[in-house]
């Protein structure tokens, strides 16, 4: 496993790519200049970014980098700019907030914008995904923060009985300023929430009871988080060049004043923060563009490394896990999940189809005997992905036919496993909901 920082910034100095254990630049991508959260890994293959100009004159433009190609391969122009971009856990999706409070969902390999919809009055800020990709968190401008269920957004019978205002599964508006970060932990739909504002506030929220647990108060703004796995401390980058400590599980709310310290002597903001499993390391970034590895357990810096020669700040950062691939015995089932997601992925469409072309892609799968008569909606692979396979295995021919129906089957039993897993979640609430029910009876 390859472990590599990414890192841009909003002045021009395109995309560093670093090796996290030595800090090493491995590579420089070309002609990027992001705002903060616009910059994303799209699985293993591709980085993608928001450009806060365009050479074109268009309103916006996203950006791809094939990951060891330092050129733009690919560049679209949605109808406007993206303050906010995310790309799910396996690249095959990406999300981008708009200037407008809209957000738009392509399917990668594809460049089909499945879905658009208004989710807030001002500029998306901030996107993150749930652990298990079935939720979507934003932030604006506005202080607020929607969480989304993707099956719900995909559901257009209820798209049709609901105003759009109601899509959103948990509305919070208890920010008073601009969100200018969330993490989420991977309780699935039991995570927490942490959201940061420039109100000086950090708050935690429960995803399942779509409510405030606590809310946090520091000497300075927050403008980035991370998160410790442990589930015990988020880390909070201020204003003010220190990085705080803050606990998830206080009783009550509380002022945070216990830090790890300043990145460096210059004492400027941090912009960002990422953190890594792999020995516990906090990697951060202010806006003198030095990047600093802390380690979390002795709370000292382990490196520094500067982008862009100090001449701009860094406002985006992610720690990026990559498969190693021998070139003399390479991984079949790796080789085979990739057929076609090595290639460089189309444009991204700047308008949502309309009629039946617009269900191409979403697969309404018949529940089992005797369940209830709702339909599960899931994503699969869209038609115009298929056809891509196809055209592929035909180039390589029957050897390549068998592969890919190996990796087809793959897919099909993670499909069969996450059906399960949203069953068992459905049987676990409406439990809850009868013991509730039951209580609020007795009494």
């Amino acid at each position: 496993m390859e472990i590599t920082v990414i890192a841009s910034s909003s002045m021009d100095g395109g995309i560093g790519r670093w090796d996290l254990k030595t800090g090493n630049e491995q590579l420089r991508f070309k002609q990027c200049a992001s705002p903060a959260h616009g910059l994303t890994a799209v699985g293993e293959k591709f980085i993608a970014a928001s450009q806060l100009h365009s050479a074109s004159g268009s309103s916006g433009s996203i950006f791809f980098w094939s990951w060891n190609k330092p050129q733009v391969e690919v560049k679209s122009f949605p109808v406007e700019s993206i303050t906010a971009l995310v790309a799910n856990s396996e690249g095959t999706y990406i999300v981008g907030g708009g200037a407008s409070g809209d957000i738009f969902l392509w399917e990668v390999a594809t460049g089909k914008l499945l879905k658009k919809w208004h989710a807030h009055y001002t500029s998306v800020t901030c996107l993150v995904f749930s652990g298990d990709g079935s939720f979507l968190v934003s932030g604006s401008q506005d202080g607020s923060l929607r969480v989304w269920s993707l099956i719900r957004l995909f559901d257009d019978q209820q798209r049709h009985q609901q105003q759009e205002r109601t899509l959103y599964e948990h509305k919070f508006d208890e920010h008073t300023m601009t969100v200018t970060d969330i993490v989420i932990d991977y309780g699935a739909c039991n995570a927490l929430l942490v959201s940061a504002s420039r109100d000086n506030t950090c708050k935690v929220w429960s995803l399942s009871q779509g409510k405030l647990l606590r809310s946090i108060i520091f000497p300075s703004e927050i403008n980035a988080l991370a998160l410790d796995p442990g589930g015990s401390v988020f880390y909070a980058g201020a204003e003010d060049s220190n990085i705080y400590i803050g606990a998830l599980n206080s009783s009550s709310d509380y002022y945070a004043t216990e830090a790890l310290g300043s990145v460096s002597d210059t004492r400027k903001p941090i912009t960002c923060l990422a953190y890594c499993t792999d020995g516990n390391l906090l990697i951060s970034g202010s806006e003198d563009g030095v990047i600093c590895v802390w380690d979390t357990r002795s709370n000292k810096p382990v490196r520094t490394f500067t982008f862009g020669h100090g001449k701009g700040p860094v406002n985006n950062i992610q720690v990026v896990r990559k498969t190693i691939v021998g070139n003399s015995n390479k991984s079949q089932s790796s080789w085979r999940r990739n057929v076609v997601s090595s290639l460089p992925p189309p444009p991204l469409e700047k308008y949502e189809r309309k009629g039946d072309d617009a269900m191409d892609g979403i697969v309404i799968v018949d529940p089992p005997p005797f369940a209830n008569d709702v339909p599960v909606y899931s994503s699969y692979h869209s038609a115009g992905l298929i056809q891509e396979q196809v055209r592929e295995i035909q180039q390589q021919g029957s050897a390549a036919t068998e592969i890919e129906m190996e990796s087809l089957k793959l897919e099909y039993k993670k499909s069969i496993q996450m059906n399960d897993q949203w069953q068992k979640n459905y049987e676990d609430l409406l439990q809850v909901v009868m013991e509730v029910e039951l209580n609020g009876g007795s009494n």
